[in-house]
């Protein structure tokens, strides 16, 4: 069996024994912002301080493992690499790539881009047809509204157009608006990230039942070091409450860091099983947050009357937890399971 065919298993495969983590590859032009990206999300750089960063002239591969969900490889590629290149090893790298991101800079003349962005794809399909193909369209912070829906109309149609006219009409491409500036560099992540994910419809079902039976309006199950999120519930997702519960996150690190450490015990970390907290928005609605471990968090919005309802709440966030809690054991069993090659 191929690196480019094997199954996961809950997450990640056993491949010879050892376990194998999806991959993730950044590509796209010179400055298109991958690096970037990669600092801003998982190495919690300013945004500011990424334009002091050198273009990237090699591959950087980084091993990427907040939670036990959030765990895959990043190779990161500079932006002048030749696929045509003999030293460039495509069966190797598009085989075993689970998730292939292509920047465009939205900024920029994105003509060359596309055309970068056809060739990639297409060899990649061509070797591993089961890679998840992202395109961020990036930078788009300086754009008005109607400039960004525009551009992203116009980036769509013209890659939608140059498969097509290489009979490359299966292949589907997924694009995301995306800027360091905001949270949608986070969204965007999220989205690739849950696609690796065979647990996700569980996780979801979870988060229904635990919304529905609380009277929440809706719910996020964060990944609190990178602000990913790896599950929500099936209404539909609202950019504004993504964006406040990624704040709260924020504020509870950041105060858990001030009073939630004692000098008796200054190594402990500011995020632990006793994590809650509740902001009052003026508007009438709660953000409640609760540690599910010492990895996940779930954040949720809900009205002042379903907040009152403090007992039930408890109880189903208990209950919530111990199914998380057993699809980690299950993780945990197959893992024990040499060549076990089912999925979820």
């Amino acid at each position: 069996m191929s690196e480019g065919d094997q199954a996961f298993v809950d997450g990640n495969s056993i491949v010879g024994g050892t376990e194998y983590k999806p991959r993730i590859v950044l590509m796209g032009l010179r400055r298109s912002g991958k690096s970037s990206i990669q600092k801003v999300v998982f190495h919690k750089m300013a945004p500011n301080e990424t334009l002091f960063l050198e273009s990237t002239n090699k591959v950087v591969k980084e091993d990427i493992c907040n939670s036990s969900f959030v765990q895959f490889h990043i190779w990161d590629f500079p932006g002048q690499i030749d696929f045509f290149d003999p030293t460039f090893d495509s069966d190797n790298i598009f085989g075993g790539c689970d998730a292939l991101i292509f920047v465009i800079d939205a900024q920029d003349d994105y003509m060359e881009a596309l055309e970068r962005l056809h060739t990639t794809v297409t060899r990649a399909y061509k070797i591993n047809p089961s890679i998840n193909f992202e395109v961020f369209i990036h930078k788009v912070d300086g754009l008005s509204e109607d400039y960004k829906m525009d551009t992203q109309r116009e980036i769509h149609q013209r890659a939608t157009d140059d498969l097509m006219d290489s009979a490359f009409e299966q292949v589907h491409l997924s694009f995301h608006l995306t800027s360091i500036y905001d949270h949608s560099i986070f969204e965007a992540f999220s989205k690739v990230v849950q696609k690796l994910i065979p647990q996700l419809p569980t996780l979801e079902n979870l988060l229904n039942i635990f919304i529905s039976n609380c009277s929440i309006e809706k719910a996020f199950l964060f990944d609190v070091v990178s602000k990913i999120y790896i599950a929500t519930d099936s209404s539909p997702v609202d950019m504004q409450s993504y964006e406040l519960c990624c704040d709260m996150i924020d504020v509870v690190i950041d105060v858990s860091f001030i009073y939630g450490l004692t000098s008796a015990d200054d190594l402990a970390p500011a995020f632990d099983r006793h994590s809650q907290a509740s902001i009052r928005l003026n508007n009438g609605t709660f953000l409640h947050l609760r540690e599910v471990n010492r990895f996940l968090a779930l954040v949720c919005i809900l009205r002042d009357e379903a907040m009152e309802k403090q007992g039930m709440i408890d109880y189903n966030f208990a209950m919530f937890r111990n199914g998380i809690q057993k699809v980690f054991e299950v993780r945990k069993n197959q893992r024990a399971l040499p060549g076990h090659g089912s999925v979820i």
